[in-house]
């Protein structure tokens, strides 16, 4: 069973900057790989970004290439989305995700086996 916690959402100005984090519960932390979802008002879930085990492979949505970064730290149980020149369209609650068992499809929200509660993020423009 892994437990997962995000912080870090709030309110910010469009151009701002945000980090997110998410820690996770167990001893197998880095056997999982990690997603940030996010799900704005009347829209469907969306993955925004992911990373494999060790940090190296990571994907972001082209919405937010060259302006989110994903990161990992596997003795801290713990990744990250640093968001930057934040947009108005990117208000949303953010969900970070962890799965084992599809790492050929980290893309769909179907591979993931444990969700966090979710944080807010609000852009003001």
């Amino acid at each position: 069973q892994v437990q997962l916690v995000e912080s870090g959402g709030g309110l910010v100005q469009a151009g701002g900057s945000l980090r997110l984090s998410c820690a996770a519960s167990g001893r197998t932390f880095s056997s999982y790989y990690m997603g940030w979802f996010r799900q704005a008002p009347g829209k469907e879930r969306e993955v925004v970004a992911t990373i494999k085990w060790s940090g190296g492979t990571t994907y972001y949505v082209d919405s937010v290439k060259g302006r989110f970064t994903i990161s990992r730290d596997n003795a801290k149980n713990t990744v990250y989305l640093q968001m930057n020149s934040l947009k108005p369209e990117d208000t949303a609650v953010y969900y970070c995700a962890a799965g084992r068992g599809r790492p050929t499809a980290t893309l769909f929200q179907s591979s993931y086996d444990y969700w966090g509660q979710g944080t807010q993020v609000t852009v003001s423009s």
